[in-house]
Formats: structure tokens, sequence, C-alpha cells
């Protein structure tokens, strides 16, 4: 049996050695504490249950979805990010359901990418991206992100060969996993650097709200509200701890909206409507379990910042996501990947290694905070006993 080519980029895959070692690890006798993985371990809303739950028994909700289906839901999605962002959206044209976000961010590339096309994506990125370009038979440039220029892309690195060539940049801030932050300026430059170079500009948007300043990120449509050449990507994941429910939405150009459905078609139906009517509840309702998420994150990222200091490891405080972006001490340098694996090995402790999200990565582990804060402080006294002393 002869695989598709296309399919050789995806064999690879840092994070399935990690399941493997966890694994093996657990065979072993140790008690896993997985800080590897970005799901929050809060629970739902429970107005947001009870709208899924009261949905259940109705036997509308049971058949195939199509578009005109998720209007409800569009419509909430369009208020929601009008009254937040200040910019007006028009469900009907402007608005995609999504199964989960990464469905989105995975099949943009077969809407905008003839094969051979260029990619910029963020290195280190999220790793849905890379492979959304993969399965589109694209070519991606890898855009190094550097703790000096705050994990910002330098576009004027682009070499003009690549650029006539390109079709799509992908950007996400606050960013996963640097946990960096974007600025408006700065969404105005990416904006005005599409535009000029004809490039669409893809924004994944997961931790829209996971800030710790007060304020909410910015948004790329907030530089383009004309929406030219954007389209951005949400989920309920984050905000609403619905990760398992798989709701996602796409924002943006009416034209790149078009054509991501027009993929969906080919693809799948849309989400159950039970749960449209819990994201819709969750969209619509009281937002107290929001700012909660937010208070209970910022909580563990003191914690665990601190628990690193006192063991002598140095972190930046984040200002964003649910992560810690953390250089590793030597001699471990260069080695992200073997540190994870030796230290869930020897201790349970699952970290993600940097490498897993782009070359620039190496020499850094992506520390999740999805545990309380006494499993966190825990898990670092196991991580010291792991590393030389003298940190």
């Amino acid at each position: 049996m002869q695989i598709a080519q296309r399919m050789r980029p995806l064999q690879a895959n840092v994070f399935a050695d990690m399941d493997r070692a966890k694994a093996a690890a657990r065979a072993a006798g140790k008690s896993i504490v997985d800080l590897s993985l970005g799901s929050s371990d809060l629970p739902t809303p429970p107005h947001v249950l009870d709208a899924i739950a009261a949905a259940l028994p109705d036997p509308t909700t049971h058949g195939y979805c199509l578009f005109s289906g998720t209007h409800d839901f569009r419509v909430a999605a369009a208020q929601w990010y009008t009254d937040k962002f200040g910019v007006a959206v028009d469900p009907e044209t402007e608005v995609l359901l999504l199964i989960g976000s990464q469905e989105g961010t995975a099949h943009l590339p077969l809407a905008v990418l003839n094969p051979g096309d260029f990619a910029l994506l963020m290195d280190p990125g999220y790793p849905s991206h890379a492979g959304g370009v993969y399965l589109a038979n694209g070519q991606i440039y890898p855009m190094p992100l550097h703790a000096e220029d705050g994990f910002l892309p330098r576009f004027e690195d682009i070499p003009a060969a690549v650029l006539e060539q390109s079709r799509l940049m992908v950007l996400s801030y606050p960013h996963n996993p640097t946990t960096a932050t974007a600025s408006l300026d700065f969404w105005q430059t990416a904006v005005a650097f599409c535009q000029q170079h004809n490039l669409v500009l893809a924004h994944d948007f997961p931790y829209v709200d996971l800030t710790f300043t007060g304020q909410p990120a910015v948004s790329a449509l907030q530089a383009d509200p004309k929406k030219t050449c954007t389209i951005e990507f949400f989920t309920m994941s984050k905000s609403y701890n619905m990760g398992g429910f798989r709701v996602g939405y796409a924002i943006g150009n009416a034209e790149l909206v078009a054509a991501l459905r027009q993929v969906k078609a080919n693809v799948d139906f849309n989400q159950y409507p039970g749960i449209q009517r819990g994201a819709i509840a969750a969209l619509t309702g009281p937002q107290d379990t929001v700012h909660h998420m937010i208070d209970t994150f910022r909580q563990r990222r003191d914690a665990a910042v601190q628990a690193l200091e006192r063991i002598g490891w140095a972190v930046p405080m984040p200002a964003a996501t649910m992560y810690i972006w953390a250089k590793l001490p030597e001699p471990w340098g260069d080695r992200s990947k073997e540190f994870c694996l030796s230290l869930v090995e020897q201790t349970g402790v699952a970290l993600a290694p940097g490498i897993g999200f782009g070359k620039a990565g190496e020499g850094y582990v992506r520390i999740a905070l999805v545990h309380p804060p006494a499993v966190l402080e825990q898990a670092i006294a196991s991580i010291a006993e792991f590393l030389p002393s003298g940190l």
C-alpha cells in the first residue's frame, strides 16, 4: 500500500514521542503530572452544560446541521466580537462555525494555497499550522521568533523571492508557546505588509481572554476593520473550558470565509446543534466564569514562576496564556526533547520540548499551568531534584 508523499512531513512528531514516554513512565509505576498539554482542567460553566442538556431530548437537534442551522450561533459570535472589539461583523458573510478552531487553521491552506505556494509561519509556532500547509502541498517559510524582538517576526528579513511565491501569513498573539503579546501598532504593520504583498493574514486567536493585564488582547481585525485581507480564528476551548466540545469560529474577510466554507462543505457538516446552543449561552450569558478562569491561571502563573525562582531557574513573567516558556539551563541548552524524555522517565513530570514547536524553539520547554498551585509547586520540586545543583 502506498501512502501519499504529502504525509511524510507529518510523520515526525515530538509530541507522539512524549506520549509514548508518558505511557512508559506510567507502566514503570510513575505518577504522571502532565504539564505538556494546554488542555484546561477547569470545568465548563454550569449554564453552558444546562443549555446542552436541555437540547438533548429535542429531536430537531438530532439530524445533520447545514449552514443555515448555524445562524443563531453566527449572530451570537458576531455580536460578541463587536461588543468586545468595536468592529462591525456581518453574521451571514463574515462568520463561520468551526468544529474547533484548529479545523479552520488546518483547512484554510486548502482554500488559499496552490501547490508550491509559500505560507509564512511563526517559528516556534503551533504545530497544526504547518500540518495544514503540508496537506495543501504548500511550502513553509519559518519566521524565527527571538526573545530580543519580543518574539515578534521581522518581516523585513523575509527574502523577496519567497514573498513572490507567498500567499498566506499565519500569526497568533497571545502566542503559544512563547506567551508573547502584540500591540495594535504591530498589527497595523502586519496588515500593511500583507496588503502590500497580497497575502492572506490569518490570526489564530485562542487566548483572546487569557491575559493578565486587565485588557483583552488586540484583535488583528482592529487593524483591518474593513477586512481587506484578514481572517481570525476563535475557540470556546480556553475562555469557556469547552475543549472537548469542539466549537470554534472564524470571523473576517467575506471571500475567505466563503472559501473556507466551501472546503468544509466537502469535508464535514457542522457541530451538533445542542452544543451550538451551549456555545451561544457561553457567549451571551454571564462572563463571571471567564474572569474566574483568568484569576485562576494568574494565581498558577505566580506560584509556578516563584517556585522556579526558588530552585534557581529564572523565567520571564508571562503576560498572557496558560503557559511558561522557559529557557533550558545547561547542560540541556540544545536538547529540549532529550530533557523532557529524561525528566518524565525519572520524575513523572511531563513538559513540552521547545523543538516540537519549530527549530527556533530549541533550547526551551513549555510548562502548561493546567494543575492547581500545590501540584505545580510539587512538580517543580521534582524538577529541582532532576536538575544538577547550582542552577
